[in-house]
């Protein structure tokens, strides 16, 4: 027998750890393996494929004698069979840092493919693909791509942003602590395809696991991507480096803060060299599409929103966890059938997707399709795809208030709208909270956040007014007691 335990973050914060060690003092085979992103069930027992959830090490004998009841077939369980997992097809299954669990798994054959057909078609495979980049602003990872190979420079640069600080988001972690090999495979057919020779994945310091088996997988794989090299850096807690150009600042050495833009990075990024900035999910999509086509990945989805996104269920909700779908499903079926509606069993008042500066959904737009131009349609964004759920116990001023403060604690400082206007807006709230002058400083907001929208310098400042206006527009009641 040989049972199957993730090392995932989740699950050891769960005590996967103890689980462990229950049964390896039983004289049972242990394997750590990637997580299956059912997140609520942790610490997930994995033995022969059958799966008991929520287990503790004292109930590891009931489970050897055959008496603990399991949850059945894990890939037959319904957050599990309705997925269309490309990039998390290995999630559960193999152990993150295994050479031989990736090759035999359909490993590097992405890398072999683009190295048989070559740069330019590798770039034209992307673009078939219909890929967009998964960091939040969607742009299409074929057209970067490009601009970086067609940028004439004897230095180029890849660039991974593994900076991964929206509330809700967990799904960059997933890939880095359960498939590392994975990304350095994008990473390394991306610099083939540009003419890049060097890479580096910028992970934020608050994933301490993720560091480590990023750098074990670099270490074991660096021989078969060679003469590509990959590093790891680590961020320091800014918030606000999760902007490419932030990023690039931070990677420099430099203050994180903004940059203007053009030039863009594609033609003046690192060092001032043309570099690709992908987030950790586009990079991580790219193996399979090398490996299968393009057409095939774009066969999923809807619109301009091609292939899948893995979404990220979290807050007040009864099933949180990972949901690999392909584009097109709606809202009310990822929060009511997948997650199962909240955890405290109260009603659903609103969802907020895309970080703590998305906009708030309220049940009554469920209906709406996880698809980036719909989203834009309805002045939301679907960003890094987190979805944070709150039932109606929720206080919609004390949120408003919470975005503007996020803003003005997170702010680099480099331009006024988002530096002092983010200051100003706390300010306004906790008037509007106190009763002062309700109406007037409710126009007043309204005003401060079109400035900030339109005036700001990056999506920080100019994102924050999506949630504090939603709020105001859909639950007045909060802010007019």
């Amino acid at each position: 027998m040989t049972v199957r335990i993730s090392n995932d973050a989740v699950a050891l914060a769960c005590g996967a750890d103890a689980v462990a060690a229950a049964f390896a003092a039983a004289g049972v085979e242990v394997e750590r393996v990637s997580s299956w992103g059912m997140h609520w069930m942790e610490p997930l027992v994995d033995i022969d494929g059958v799966g008991y959830g929520q287990v503790s090490a004292d109930q590891v004998p009931s489970i050897l004698s055959g008496d603990a009841k399991s949850i059945g077939r894990i890939e037959d369980h319904p957050f599990i069979a309705k997925q269309n997992r490309l990039t998390f097809a290995r999630a559960g299954k193999t152990r993150p840092t295994s050479l031989d669990d990736y090759y035999a798994s359909g490993g590097w054959l992405g890398l072999g493919q683009a190295r048989a057909i070559g740069a330019d078609a590798t770039i034209e495979t992307i673009m078939a693909s219909g890929l967009r980049g998964r960091g939040g602003a969607g742009f299409p990872a074929g057209i970067k791509w490009r601009t970086v190979a067609d940028a004439p420079a004897e230095q180029k640069y890849i660039v991974c942003n593994a900076d991964e600080g929206d509330s809700g988001t967990f799904a960059d972690r997933m890939v880095m602590e359960g498939d590392p090999f994975m990304l350095i495979e994008g990473m390394a057919i991306a610099g083939f395809a540009v003419g890049a020779s060097k890479a580096y994945i910028y992970i934020r310091s608050e994933y301490p696991h993720a560091i480590a088996k990023m750098e074990a997988a670099i270490r074991l794989s660096a021989h078969l991507i060679a003469p590509f090299v990959v590093e790891v850096r680590v961020g320091a807690g800014a918030y606000i480096c999760g902007e490419e150009t932030s990023l690039l600042n931070s990677l420099e050495g430099k203050r994180g803060e903004v940059r203007a833009k053009p030039p863009l990075p594609a033609l003046e990024g690192l060092f001032g060299k043309p570099t690709v900035v992908n987030n950790v999910l586009t990079l991580a999509a790219v193996p399979w599409i090398l490996a299968h086509g393009g057409e095939a990945y774009a066969a999923y989805g809807m619109g301009r929103s091609k292939g899948t996104m893995p979404v990220q269920l979290a807050g007040n909700v009864k099933h949180g966890g990972l949901f690999e779908v392909a584009f097109g499903i709606t809202l009310g079926e990822l929060v009511n059938d997948i997650g199962g509606g909240t955890a405290s069993g109260r009603p659903v008042r609103c969802v907020q997707v895309g970080g703590p500066l998305g906009a708030y959904i309220p049940p009554a737009q469920f209906d709406l399709p996880f698809d980036y131009e719909a989203f834009a349609a309805a002045d939301a964004l679907i960003g890094h795809a987190g979805i944070t759920v709150f039932d109606d116990s929720v206080d919609m001023a004390q949120m408003a208030r919470f975005a503007m403060e996020f803003c003005a604690i997170e702010s680099c400082g480099k331009c006024t709208p988002c530096r002092l206007g983010s200051t100003r807006g706390v300010e306004t709230i906790d008037q509007i909270i106190a009763g002062k002058n309700v109406d007037a400083n409710l126009a007043l907001l309204a005003d401060l956040a079109e400035t900030m929208k339109f005036g700001s310098l990056c999506a920080m400042g100019g994102f924050t007014p999506y949630p504090v206006m939603s709020a105001i527009k859909l639950f007045p009641e909060d802010f007019n007691r």
